[in-house]
């Protein structure tokens, strides 16, 4: 596994004890951004977690956007392509999809609209 000194991230935009918060270098809105704990550890990823919960709660009562996503990619198969964890952030706006129902089930295309 990758260490947090091997990561590709560079340029945090807020350091503390706990983890790192940078901009998604491939940003999928305005403001997609990723939480990346200092330990590869549950109490690490945890704080990275409510950190990021709490910025797009903040988001949403400031009206930066109308909603967020909050998601982690694990293994391979499940799309990681950089093998430390990290948290992204992704803040959502009405009309930013035709249907945005189904959120994250959206990882698999044909199976996001559980409607149909």
């Amino acid at each position: 596994m990758t260490t947090i000194e091997e990561t590709p991230w560079t340029d945090p935009v807020e350091e503390n004890p706990f983890f790192n918060v940078y901009r998604d270098k491939y940003a999928v809105t305005d403001g997609h951004t990723l939480y990346v704990p200092k330990k590869d550890e549950w109490y690490y990823i945890n704080k990275c977690l409510e950190a990021a919960y709490n910025q797009g709660s903040e988001w949403v009562e400031n009206e930066y956007c109308d909603a967020y996503n909050i998601g982690q990619n694990v293994g391979r198969a499940a799309g990681q392509t950089i093998m430390y964890p990290h948290i992204h952030l992704i803040p959502r706006r009405k009309g930013d999809m035709d249907d945005p129902r189904g959120g994250v089930r959206h990882v698999i295309p044909e199976k996001g609209n559980y409607t149909k």
